[in-house]
């Protein structure tokens, strides 16, 4: 490989390791967004209180700022409705169309509209460093023209993303369309991870490892697919955690818990599950792969990180859920997915690799 080729797969790595490093903690900041109740801190979208800007203080608005951006949000909606029943989902039109939460404009809070824009300049930073991916990715294309495609796929998806962010603040923070929006850009930090190993192997085709039992792969696959289905349950716990605290009037913390339904108590058992699920990985993992090697330090990552989010989550639940714990229990469970994808693609192509020099 040519010095030219390898400066080419270097500048790749690096800024798509930047840009996977700058989504997580894009995710990390939506956490206290959610956390402080951010989340409607500007009521409109791209800008804020119509305003590149934002204000800082509510004299700066007119009166009747209220009326204003909830009519705006509401002529959003039905535009977001008429689409939905065009593409033949009835019953979610109707369910946006009907939901009186939406009708609620909050008063102008400084901190909350600040912490919000934040949020969205980190976004636009992301866009610009997807933009970057995407262009050093060209000079990858005769190598690996998956790795050009997919990177142009994610300049496409943080593209829907910020459009389903935009729809999250014109129907008024719905849960649902939260969850979406966090699937998103899960699916984000695969791609971006994927196209970062797939140029490291290019880059180093022999690694330090030896063959794995396909029952590794497997089992870590399915702790995978678990641990996603763990973080949507973990969202829908949150937003009964948000109608929890609406209706103690953000008091009475150390109640919340007590206050929440089947929802918790299955996310709470669930986590035995899945730690039960890694436990034979991690027994596999260190049994198979060699000491050092890039699997078995990513192993090592990941049992840190299930043992942290095991603690976080504790945490919450016993000291009353506290506000600084809730974006860290997220971004935990979000870095997890990560590791989990990361060390599945690299049994994989160590496996490939083994198979092609015996």
């Amino acid at each position: 490989m040519n010095q030219s080729i390898d400066k080419s797969l270097n500048s790749f790595r690096r800024i798509s390791s930047i840009t996977v490093i700058a989504v997580y903690f894009l995710i990390l900041v939506g956490g206290i967004v959610r956390s402080t109740g951010s989340g409607m801190g500007c009521p409109d979208w791209p800008k804020c209180f119509g305003s590149v800007i934002p204000p800082t203080h509510v004299d700066q608005l007119p009166k009747n700022y209220q009326e204003i951006y909830l009519e705006k949000r509401l002529a959003k909606n039905e535009r977001f409705v008429a689409s939905l029943e065009k593409l033949g989902f009835q019953k979610t039109a109707e369910k946006i169309a009907n939901d009186k939460s939406i009708l609620v404009e909050e008063e102008f809070n400084a901190t909350k509209t600040w912490i919000e824009y934040i949020n969205r300049l980190i976004g636009v930073l992301i866009g610009f460093l997807i933009m970057l991916t995407v262009g050093r990715s060209f000079k990858l294309w005769k190598m690996d023209k998956r790795i050009t495609l997919l990177s142009l796929f994610s300049l496409v998806l943080v593209l829907f993303i910020g459009w389903i962010g935009s729809l999250v603040v014109s129907t008024n923070l719905l849960p649902w369309m939260i969850t979406i929006h966090m699937v998103l850009a899960l699916i984000l930090v695969w791609i971006l991870l994927y196209v970062n190993q797939r140029s490291h192997f290019l880059l180093r085709p022999k690694t330090k490892s030896s063959f794995l039992p396909v029952k590794i792969q497997w089992v870590l696959i399915i702790g995978t697919i678990l641990m996603f289905v763990q973080v949507i349950l973990g969202t829908q716990v949150r937003e009964e955690v948000d109608r929890v605290s609406e209706s103690l009037g953000n008091l009475l913390r150390d109640q919340w818990i007590g206050e929440l339904g089947i929802q918790f108590i299955i996310h709470r058992s669930y986590s035995l599950v899945l730690l039960g699920v890694h436990l034979l990985y991690f027994f596999w993992a260190f049994k198979y792969t060699l000491r050092k090697s890039p699997i078995n330090n990513w192993t090592q990552v990941l049992i840190l990180l299930i043992l942290l989010e095991i603690a976080t989550g504790v945490g919450m639940a016993y000291f009353g859920i506290p506000a600084f714990l809730q974006p860290v229990h997220l971004v935990l469970g979000s870095l997890i997915l990560g590791v989990q994808f990361l060390l599945i693609y690299q049994i994989r192509a160590t496996n490939k690799i083994k198979l092609n020099y015996t």
